[in-house]
């Protein structure tokens, strides 16, 4: 009888594991895409990442258990100063028998750590319990964690769970009102709460932390038994009452399997518009990842960011914020999987839009940490972003919202960016520095600009002394956007204007920045007589903005399968490879790779019709990455074109925003 029942249990978990792995297949398959295991030892330590979901402004991780130690690592907050831990684990879970002795070595007893795109959980197990710990945002204030507890032994068994925590910051202070842990922080304007649900607890402040005690436990053979915990951070803009009524009513399971659904159908549907080439399964699981990485970026509006978007990476330092250009290529990628987020990306940073048309570089949450920067603006691809939105909803109220925002955007390149006013255009700057002009190009220290000169135009507008092809390039799509946008709100003279001045500027940029000798597009200088003869990305940015002519095209594309300049062992880098200024590492935009541009080269061979040229070079970016394709491994800022290495930041928005625009059919 023994031995049956034995063999019943293991069938019975068996079809378990079946129907889960049945009903959710993509997130199965794509389980432990990125890496959250790691214990942080101070608040500012970033050596490991951190799940969040919903936009949410904090998030969770795995500890590398303790004997003493269990839980969910965090929360990391990004509520306040540049992100930090506010504990090693705010629910340290201790399950002690009535002499107060642990009843699980939690390091011993790890049996496994899982995170998908829904959730984490994992699970601890000895001879008499299993413990299985369960974590998934209900939105983007909450978080709500279920620890089960199972009886495994066949006596009776009683337990006084209990949860405790130390602090790293001595700026918040704790309170205790009913079932609720309140946390107060002086650099924060969002309040902590952490609810006790299902169970009376008894909390104690303690000196550096609290503990709580949970009603005891008496679970017979088999029995089970759950302990519900919310953890919520919320800014003043949102209601606690309300969040905190939406929490009594939940139910933990329908809202894990209301989420898994809904990122179940997400993967669904992204898996089935990938390009024919990436039909193998692992490419959907990059996808899993790719959508991973922009969803633990992704953040609701709070104090000074108006509407919701993408950080180019929570877990660096000084990118808490939205910055215009990345903000356009994560709108473009968003839109595949949330249309409402990219639109709200877009809107992000229109919200700050000056009367002059100017859209300032980057904007944060909390000014007081770091200023908004107005000192200038990101290269025009703002009008792209808003018609592949519409391309993708077919919103004609989006574009009626936004047309009149992007002309004037778009007019303002020509009012305060053109020097010489020959209706080519320069990066430059607001406040005069040459440094602020660099950053505009968002190739901050490019070689192309290591001899320039900045000029002023007019009060508070400032150029370099350089024509740039990728910046009039981006124009000259602009106008094409514009004149599609125009055509769809029937502003037939509107249409013909944009048609004219692309027909116009198409000439120009064929003509002036094209140096036939080499078959590449350079800058020139600002009277168009000379080039500044440095080859890099941005004279592949004509075939993006389809300005090149076929003939060009052709050598540029000779150029890119060249392993002596372009097609380096991760293709593309930002400056030829026999360049003498070559950096490969630490050269930032002087060798490193950047996805934008590699994906924006890859694109226009693709719109040529160099489709097998584009497939190669593509295939060598996503298989020659380190980590990219790799169980756990992060997305990267950029990569070392000669090693695959991956360099600067972890977990890169628009690195994973362009590698999905990569994988998915146009």
């Amino acid at each position: 009888m023994k031995q049956i029942t034995t063999i019943s249990l293991l069938l019975a978990l068996f079809a378990n594991t079946i129907i889960a792995q049945n009903t959710f297949p993509n997130l199965e398959a794509s389980k432990n895409s990125l890496n959250y295991k790691g214990n942080p030892t101070s608040a500012t330590d970033r050596k490991s990442l951190a799940f969040s979901d919903k936009g949410a402004w904090f998030g969770f991780g795995f500890l590398e258990p303790s004997e003493t130690q269990s839980g969910f690592s965090g929360p990391y907050l990004l509520t306040e100063q540049n992100g930090v831990w506010i504990s090693p684990s705010f629910l340290s879970l201790h399950l002690n028998d009535k002499n107060k002795q642990e009843q699980v070595n939690w390091k011993t007893a790890l049996v496994a750590q899982n995170s998908y795109n829904s959730h984490l959980e994992q699970e601890f197990k000895n001879d008499k319990l299993d413990v299985k710990q369960l974590l998934v945002f209900s939105s983007g204030h909450s978080a709500i964690q279920k620890t089960s507890i199972t009886n495994r032994s066949k006596e009776t068994i009683t337990l006084y769970p209990s949860f405790d925590s130390k602090l790293f910051l001595d700026n918040v202070k704790l309170s205790s009102e009913g079932q609720i842990l309140k946390i107060v922080s002086s650099k924060s304007k969002a309040i902590g709460y952490t609810q006790f649900l299902n169970t009376k607890a008894t909390i104690e402040i303690t000196k550096n932390g609290y503990s709580a005690q949970i009603e005891k436990l008496t679970l017979k053979p088999n029995e089970t038994a759950a302990i519900l915990v919310s953890q919520t951070f919320i800014f003043p803009e949102y209601s606690w009452q309300k969040e905190q009524q939406n929490l009594s009513k939940e139910n933990f399971n329908t809202v894990l399997n209301t989420v898994q659904k809904e990122k179940e159908n997400q993967l669904t549907q992204l898996i089935a518009h990938k390009k024919a080439v990436y039909k193998d399964p692992v490419y959907s699981n990059l996808i899993a990842k790719t959508v991973l990485t922009l969803q633990t970026n992704s953040r609701i509006a709070a104090e000074g960011l108006k509407h919701e978007g993408i950080f180019p990476s929570y877990n660096y330092e000084w990118f808490n914020g939205f910055w215009a250009w990345d903000s356009w290529k994560h709108a473009v990628a968003a839109v595949n999987y949330n249309p409402e987020l990219a639109k709200n990306q877009m809107r992000a940073l229109f919200d700050y839009q000056k009367p002059n048309g100017f859209i300032p570089d980057c904007v944060y949450r909390d000014t007081l940490i770091e200023p908004n920067n107005y000192r200038n603006t990101k290269s025009p691809l703002a009008a792209w972003a808003i018609w592949k939105i519409y391309e993708k909803t077919k919103d004609s109220n989006f574009l009626k919202e936004f047309y009149p925002k992007l002309k004037s955007y778009h007019n303002w390149w020509y009012k305060e960016r053109d020097h010489d006013q020959d209706g080519l255009c320069e990066f430059g700057s607001t406040d005069g520095t040459l440094i602020a002009g660099k950053w505009e190009s968002g190739m901050d220290n490019a070689v192309r600009f290591d001899n320039s000169q900045i000029l002023k135009n007019a009060d508070k507008a400032f150029s370099i002394d350089q024509e740039s092809v990728d910046l009039n390039s981006y124009l000259y799509a602009e106008k094409g956007y514009l004149k599609q946008m125009a055509q769809v709100l029937k502003l037939d003279e509107e249409s013909k204007k944009w048609q004219n001045e692309s027909v116009a500027l198409k000439t120009k940029i064929q003509n002036q920045f094209w140096d036939a000798s080499t078959g590449w597009f350079y800058d020139t200088s600002i009277d168009g007589k000379s080039f500044v003869k440095e080859m890099g990305c941005e004279g592949y940015l004509p075939l993006w903005a389809e300005v090149a002519t076929t003939e060009q095209a052709k050598v540029i594309k000779d150029n890119m399968l060249n392993p002596a300049t372009f097609n380096t062992l991760i293709p593309l880098p930002t400056l030829a490879a026999n360049h003498p200024k070559f950096k490969p590492e630490g050269g930032y935009w002087r060798g490193p790779i950047w996805l934008d541009q590699s994906y924006f080269a890859i694109n226009g061979l693709e719109k040529y019709g160099y489709t097998n040229e584009a497939n190669q070079l593509a295939h060598k970016l996503i298989h020659n990455a380190e980590g990219v394709l790799e169980k756990g491994g992060a997305i990267r800022e950029n990569y070392q074109p000669i090693t695959g290495k991956g360099l600067e930041s972890y977990n890169f928005g628009w690195s994973a925003a362009h590698y999905l625009m990569l994988l998915l059919k146009n």
